[in-house]
């Protein structure tokens, strides 16, 4: 397990939290993405930085405040960035819809293919890892 220090700089915490959908009309801080993940300074996913430091990228995802999965930021073979929580299976993958040209910067939305049907995140926040 690595520790802060094997961590690049440019890594960050990013919370994602469920934004307002049919049947939860506030939202909920509840539902979401904990990512830890390398930004460029511009906010967008750094993919030079990914590529060094694969291992290091978690994903995991919770639901009512309990941990529903756990997972790594991978790309498949188009280029889109997705949230693997098997590396045997592909049914399981969720897309980062247009991630590559998103902005995790808070108060800003993203989307996430989960369950076969599109969710729209808020980004809480982003804070460094140390």
């Amino acid at each position: 397990m690595p520790t802060l220090a094997d961590y690049p700089e440019t890594f960050r915490h990013i919370r994602l939290e469920l934004a307002r959908e049919r049947g939860h009309p506030e939202g909920s801080h509840h539902d979401g993405y904990d990512l830890v993940v390398p930004l460029a300074e511009d906010g967008r996913l750094d993919p030079d930085e990914w590529r060094k430091a694969q291992d290091k990228c978690r994903v995991r995802r919770f639901d009512d405040d309990l941990t529903d999965a756990v997972g790594i930021l991978a790309r498949d073979t188009a280029g889109h960035w997705i949230f693997d929580y098997d590396r045997d299976l592909d049914g399981d993958d969720e897309i980062g819809f247009r991630f590559e040209f998103e902005r995790f910067v808070p108060g800003e939305y993203v989307s996430v293919v989960h369950g076969g049907a599109e969710h729209t995140y808020r980004v809480a926040f982003v804070r460094p890892l140390r």
